[in-house]
């Protein structure tokens, strides 16, 4: 049931990150229950298992060089079904997927996502956002797997009870306690040629202003909530601030300001283009990306007193 030592720079998006000791994928709940039961009497666990990673597109991971000393168990969940206007999705669907199936059954409220990377898993468990749309915003139920007993227990849970927040929600506070398993989206039903020119709209302003041509995992960095920048800068910053979704001041800025575009270490550099994105150019390590994280976080705070939160996840 378990492949050994696989190479997780395959499955990242960055093209960076070491070997797993132990990886799976499954296509339903029931081969996600055999491989935990499998993993648990590996290891004797009562309980909760620790030392599990749960995979999705690997769009916004920077995965260790040394890997993953443990099980990274990969939902491929490829469910896709419509609901009159609700959309029943599985955890493994690529957000790409979905947002074709949404413009071929004339399905509005995704206009938003056009381009966004990664799985529908994924996308709940950050509650994803651009363009002033969130993830949540569609959410009717998300559906998971509780793993942290001994046996594992469905939870299904509507839209305020996922307690979605700013690139956040309560299977992202759960830390790998819970596996996404499908979410069910409310959508309406639209002018097919409008949807698709919308979210095409949004895949074109993408590739014209993010470094896409690169291996990447997307913005480094939240942005900051406007609430947060000290008073005497907020002026300063004032033609800058966007709605994403509540007043922010987008990090790239504040990275430009510091004069850190293109500014590179080993083979990662800081993009020119958007230096929100650290670019792997040259076949960079994850100490590399994140020695240029910790050169923006300190550059920032140092000038503006603004502290950076990442919105990527590491892998160690």
């Amino acid at each position: 049931m378990f492949q050994k030592n696989i190479t997780l720079a395959t499955h990242s998006n960055y093209k960076i990150g070491g070997p797993a000791s132990y990886f799976v994928s499954a296509k339903n709940v029931e081969k996600i229950e055999g491989a935990l039961d499998k993993w648990r009497s590996i290891h004797q666990c009562g309980k909760f298992c620790p030392h599990i990673f749960i995979l999705g597109g690997g769009t916004n991971l920077l995965i260790s060089d040394e890997g993953f000393n443990g099980l990274v168990l990969k939902p491929e969940i490829k469910l896709l079904k419509v609901q009159g206007e609700m959309v029943r999705i599985g955890a493994g669907v690529s957000m790409q997927n979905l947002l074709q199936f949404t413009i071929d059954n004339s399905l509005s409220g995704l206009e938003w996502a056009g381009g966004l990377p990664g799985t529908v898993g994924g996308a709940v468990r950050g509650n994803a956002g651009a363009f002033s749309g969130e993830i949540k915003d569609v959410i009717k139920e998300v559906v998971s797997l509780d793993i942290s007993g001994k046996t594992p227990k469905i939870i299904r849970r509507s839209n305020k009870q996922c307690k979605f927040g700013y690139r956040n929600s309560i299977f992202k506070i759960n830390n790998g306690k819970e596996v996404i398993v499908e979410a069910v989206f409310e959508m309406k039903k639209g002018d097919k040629k409008a949807i698709r020119a919308a979210i095409e709209e949004k895949i074109i302003y993408r590739k014209e202003r993010q470094p896409l041509e690169y291996p990447n995992i997307g913005s480094i960095f939240k942005n900051v909530d406007l609430r947060l920048v000290p008073q005497k800068l907020r002026l300063q910053f004032a033609r800058v601030v966007k709605t994403d979704p509540f007043p922010v001041v987008p990090t790239a800025h504040l990275i430009d300001q510091i004069g850190l575009k293109g500014v590179s270490c080993g083979g990662a550099m800081i993009s020119p283009k958007h230096p929100n994105f650290i670019v792997n150019t040259l076949g960079a390590s994850a100490k590399d990306v994140k020695s240029l994280i910790d050169i923006a976080k300190y550059g920032v705070k140092e000038k503006f007193g603004i502290t950076l939160e990442e919105e990527i996840q590491y892998v160690s």
